[in-house]
C-alpha cells in the first residue's frame, strides 16, 4: 500500500531540485562559454604583444586590435543578454578598416578593449573553470565509483585510491562535494563576473566638460540640420511651387483678356490654368510630405518604412519588432528620413543586389540599421548623404555608425533616444 503522505514531500523535493538546476543553467552556460572566450582573449593578448614587440610585426597590430574589438562586442551582447540589459559600445566612429598604427595605439577604445582582454583572459577564465571543473570532477568520481572493480588503479580526483566499496563510497561523497560546490558557487560567481565584465566593457561615463562639449556639438548639429532643412524647403517652394503658382496667375490673366475679346476661346485657357493649379497643389503637398510624411500618422513608423522598402529600386527586406511602440513624432520622422536617405544612397552608389532594414527599440533608444551587399567603400568624409543622416540623428543626441569596408557589406546604424 502506497504511503501518499510520504510521496508528496518526495515529489516536492524533486520539483525543487529540478527548479534549482533549471535556474542555474543560464549561469552555468554563461561561465562555460566564458572559458572559450577567455582562451580566445589569451590568444589575442599574445598576438597583441607579438605585434608590438618586434618591429617587423607592427603592421599586424590593427588587424589584431580589430579581433579584440569583435570579441569585446560579442561579450557585450552576451553579457547584456545574461544581465537583461544593454551594454553600450564605443561612442565614437568605429575604426573598422583603419590600418593606421598610430590611431590604433592612441585610441581610447583600443586601450579599453585591451584592459578588458587582460581581465577576461585571467579572471574570466578562472571563474569559468569553476563550474566546468565541478561538473567534470563530479562525473569523473561517479565513473570511478561505478567502475572501480574494472579499474585496478582507480583513484578519485583527490588522488585517493578506490580498491573497495568503502573507497567507492568515498568517491561518491567526493562527486557530491563537487556537484554541491558547483551548485552553490556558480550563481554568485556568474552574477559577480558579469557585472564586473559589463563595467569594464561599457565606455566610461563622460565628465561634465566632455558632456558639455557633446551638448554644444549636438546643438550646433541641430542648428545646422534645421538650417539645411529650411533651405531645402525654401528651394522646393521657390523652384517648384512658386513657379507653378506664377504659371496659374499668368494663365488667369490670359483668361481675363480672352473673356473680354472672345469668350469662346477662354475655355482652353481655363482648363490649362486648372491643370497648372492642380500641379501646384501636388507640388505643395509633396513639400509638406517631406516635412512630416502623413504616412507616419496613418501607419506608424513600421508601416511607413515598409512602404519605402516596397518602392525601393533594389529588393529590400524589413525586419522590425512585432510590437514596435509609437515614438515621438520628431523621432519617427528622423528615423523615416534616415531610411529614405540610406535607401537612396544605396540605389545610387552601392551596386547592391539586396538591402535589409531593421527597426528595434531597446530600453529608451530606437535603433535603425540598413545593410546592403554592395561594393562598400562609403565614406562620410567624401560628402555623401551620410553627413545629412549624421546631422539629423545628432540633433536628437543620437549616434550614427558607418561600417563600409571595401568589398562590402555596408552597414549604417543609427541610435536615436526616444526621450526627446
Amino acid at each position: 500500500m502506497t504511503d501518499h503522505g510520504s510521496a508528496r514531500p518526495r515529489r516536492r523535493l524533486r520539483f525543487r531540485l529540478r527548479l534549482r538546476l533549471r535556474l542555474r543553467t543560464p549561469e552555468l552556460r554563461f561561465l562555460a562559454v566564458g572559458v572559450c572566450t577567455g582562451l580566445t582573449a589569451w590568444f589575442l593578448l599574445i598576438g597583441l604583444m607579438m605585434s608590438i614587440a618586434p618591429i617587423v610585426t607592427l603592421p599586424l597590430l590593427p588587424r589584431t586590435a580589430r579581433g579584440a574589438s569583435r570579441l569585446a562586442a560579442y561579450e557585450r551582447r552576451r553579457t547584456g543578454r545574461y544581465l537583461d540589459t544593454t551594454i553600450p559600445g564605443p561612442r565614437g566612429q568605429p575604426a573598422a578598416g583603419d590600418d593606421d598604427i598610430g590611431t590604433v595605439l592612441t585610441s581610447p577604445d583600443t586601450r579599453r578593449d585591451v584592459s578588458w582582454l587582460t581581465l577576461h583572459a585571467t579572471l574570466g577564465l578562472l571563474t569559468g573553470l569553476v563550474p566546468v571543473a565541478s561538473l567534470t570532477g563530479a562525473v569523473q568520481n561517479l565513473v570511478v565509483a561505478a567502475l572501480w572493480p574494472y579499474l585496478p588503479s582507480a583513484a578519485t580526483t583527490l588522488d585517493q585510491p578506490v580498491g573497495s566499496w568503502g573507497g567507492a563510497g568515498l568517491a561518491l561523497a567526493t562527486a557530491a562535494g563537487y556537484a554541491l560546490a558547483g551548485v552553490v558557487l556558480t550563481p554568485p560567481l556568474a552574477r559577480w563576473y558579469a557585472r564586473t565584465s559589463a563595467a569594464r566593457l561599457a565606455p566610461p561615463k563622460p565628465t561634465l566638460v566632455e558632456r558639455l562639449a557633446e551638448v554644444t556639438a549636438t546643438r550646433a548639429a541641430a542648428l545646422e540640420a534645421h538650417g539645411t532643412e529650411l533651405r531645402r524647403i525654401e528651394r522646393s517652394l521657390h523652384d517648384g511651387t512658386q513657379n507653378r503658382i506664377v504659371a496659374v496667375v499668368m494663365h488667369l490673366g490670359m483668361v481675363e483678356r480672352a473673356l473680354r475679346r472672345d469668350p469662346e476661346s477662354a475655355l482652353p485657357m481655363i482648363l490649362t490654368a486648372q491643370d497648372a493649379a492642380t500641379d501646384a497643389l501636388s507640388e505643395l503637398r509633396e513639400v509638406v510630405r517631406q516635412i512630416y510624411p502623413p504616412v507616419l500618422t496613418d501607419r506608424g513608423l513600421r508601416g511607413a518604412v515598409a512602404a519605402l522598402a516596397a518602392h525601393s529600386a533594389i529588393p529590400c527586406t524589413l525586419t522590425a519588432d512585432e510590437e514596435l511602440p509609437r515614438a515621438p513624432a520628431a523621432v519617427e520622422a528622423a528615423a523615416y528620413f534616415v531610411v529614405a536617405e540610406a535607401l537612396t544612397n544605396a540605389v545610387k552608389h552601392s551596386g547592391a543586389a539586396r538591402i535589409t532594414v531593421s527597426l528595434h527599440t531597446d530600453a529608451d533608444r530606437l535603433t535603425v540599421e540598413i545593410t546592403d551587399d554592395g561594393h562598400g567603400g562609403a565614406d562620410a568624409a567624401r560628402g555623401s548623404g551620410v553627413v545629412g543622416i549624421q546631422r539629423r540623428v545628432a540633433a536628437f543626441d543620437g549616434t550614427t555608425r558607418l561600417d563600409s569596408p571595401p568589398g562590402g557589406p555596408t552597414v549604417l546604424r543609427a541610435d536615436i533616444p526616444l526621450g526627446v
